[in-house]
């Protein structure tokens, strides 16, 4: 029995860490590191260059999950590193422009900054979720169709409003803009943002029964004794390798 938990503890570590360096994971990677360089150009008004960079990651977020279902380089690390690089870019965008729309002389725009705290309760409630779920060793499920869809429409509003958003859009037709182009009504950016909630709460709420299910076995009888195995199989192999 003790062979069989040993086993165990090991085939879950190296299921982690086992097939690391690959494409999709390393677009991961990249849209991680991308998260400080669009806040960064953000903030310093470069709405072009953020604008640039946001788009870059959500490509890379839609192709990395093309490649590693195409070339089978689906990884444990990879459903891990996808979905965190998911959450961190969406509640930087949220931060940035309920930040950028409370501070705005549109009224519109100032009364609707709260929208933005939506997705930002969301994101911290599932980056919260997904650390403690990991931390009893459950590891969170891979993203469904709907949390897809949802994060491609959440990119693509946030993508139009940087762009052309009144008062904050780099090429809206008003004074201050990169390039005079063309300005969204107040009303039809609000049903964008309205739609993008909309999405993301419905892509929430599809994964809570697979996270009820996991919640549910983890703490039945037979789940507090197999954790329990694994800790003391994990602490005796520590214990050996002393």
């Amino acid at each position: 029995m003790a062979q069989k938990n040993d086993n165990t503890v090991k085939n879950k570590e190296e299921g982690i860490f086992s097939n690391v360096w690959t494409v999709p994971n390393l677009l991961s990677f990249i849209r991680i590191l991308l998260i400080p360089v669009f806040a960064y150009l953000f903030y310093k008004g470069q709405l072009v260059w953020a604008v640039v960079v946001l788009a870059l990651s959500g490509l890379s977020d839609f192709f990395d999950g093309k490649i590693a279902r195409r070339f089978n380089q689906v990884s444990a690390l990879g459903k891990l590193l996808d979905p965190v690089a998911d959450k961190l870019t969406q509640a930087t965008i949220a931060v940035m422009l309920f930040f950028t729309f409370y501070k705005a002389e549109n009224r519109t725009l100032h009364l609707f900054a709260w929208v933005f705290l939506l997705f930002i309760v969301k994101e911290l409630v599932m980056l919260i979720g997904g650390g403690l779920m990991i931390y009893f060793g459950i590891r969170p499920g891979a993203a469904e169709i709907f949390g897809k869809a949802a994060t491609m429409a959440f990119y693509l509003v946030m993508i139009t409003i940087m762009a052309f958003g009144p008062e904050v859009g780099a090429f809206r037709a008003e004074p201050g803009a990169v390039a005079q182009v063309f300005t969204l009504p107040d009303s039809v950016m609000m049903v964008l943002v309205v739609i993008a909630v909309i999405m993301t709460f419905v892509a929430f709420f599809s994964y809570m029964p697979a996270t009820h299910r996991q919640v549910k076995e983890r703490f039945s009888p037979e789940g507090k004794a197999r954790a329990k195995a694994e800790k003391e199989a994990k602490a005796k192999e520590k214990a050996t390798q002393k």
